[in-house]
């Protein structure tokens, strides 16, 4: 019986890439302009001008490549300008995750605070909000902020793909393993030495 062949041995290196935030993963974490109406006049609070504040940050991010386009190369541009989108992208999916993070406190208050044998979750003496409400509260008003950096970064991603003429996608890092590598070399050392 012979035995099957092997299959030639890939000296290619397999690199891990540090996935990079997405505007899609913006869109799932942060209210969408529908859902931030709605928070807005469940709790009486400022309606947000959705498409003004997206419509202001492409602007903004066109006239700074403008101003910049005589100093930059075209490579140049799309390094610095990937950076900014990435910033306002990463910046409005931290506020969409805290946003989560609030809205389940508030769902948790306030299923604690329906049970009438728990004291602790009762209200408060008159005049004051029990603790089920001021989480409720903070959950809407940080809806609001999280929908306002979603706009923004919309508003950055559709002047990066104006100005660069591509898509923008999230930066994607490898992994940095230095341990790992430091330990291959210490071995391979250490076999040679046995030649």
């Amino acid at each position: 019986m012979t035995k099957p062949a092997k299959a030639p041995r890939q000296t290619g290196r397999v690199v891990q890439l540090r996935k990079g935030t997405t505007l899609e993963m913006v869109r799932l974490s942060c209210p969408d302009a529908h859902q931030a109406g709605l928070i807005s006049e469940s709790f009486g609070l400022l309606v947000l001008d959705s498409d003004g504040i997206r419509d202001l940050h492409e602007r903004l991010i066109i006239e700074t490549a403008d101003a910049l386009r005589e100093g930059l190369a075209d490579r140049a541009m799309q390094i610095h300008l990937q950076r900014i989108v990435g910033a306002y992208v990463g910046s409005a999916h931290g506020a969409g995750q805290f946003y989560s993070r609030a809205v389940s406190e508030a769902r948790d208050a306030t299923a604690k605070s329906a049970n009438d044998t728990r004291d602790e979750d009762l209200d408060g003496p008159v005049g004051f909000d029990s603790a089920a409400q001021r989480k409720r509260e903070f959950a809407a008003d940080m809806a609001l902020q999280s929908h306002a950096l979603r706009m923004a970064a919309e508003g950055a991603v559709a002047a990066y793909e104006r100005v660069v003429g591509e898509r923008w996608k999230p930066f994607e890092r490898p992994v940095e393993n230095a341990g790992h590598s430091l330990d291959r070399r210490a071995a391979e050392l250490q076999m040679a030495a046995f030649d």
